[in-house]
């Protein structure tokens, strides 16, 4: 069964986040001075073929602890779900 995986990696909260620090910086100057402590990451999203939820669910875990994430400097998260065309 075909899957997708929507992940998110993110610095951890206790380190500097230099381009949050920068976009946040620049908000006043957009008029949008109540926003603050902007943090920066990425967002990733993968297709994968897989016998079972379960079981994509390990290759993606795999894959961001191995491959897609920092685990010194960065955390994750993803969902799973099966995947649909649109």
């Amino acid at each position: 069964m075909k899957y997708i995986a929507e992940i998110d990696v993110m610095p951890h909260k206790a380190l500097l986040d230099p381009q949050g620090k920068a976009v946040s910086s620049s908000m006043p100057r957009l008029g949008l001075s109540s926003v603050a402590n902007v943090r920066i990451g990425k967002h990733i999203t993968l297709e994968l073929d897989a016998d079972s939820e379960a079981t994509a669910r390990l290759m993606v875990e795999k894959a961001c602890k191995e491959l897609l994430a920092n685990p010194i400097m960065e955390s994750f998260t993803f969902e799973v779900k099966p995947y649909q065309e649109n």
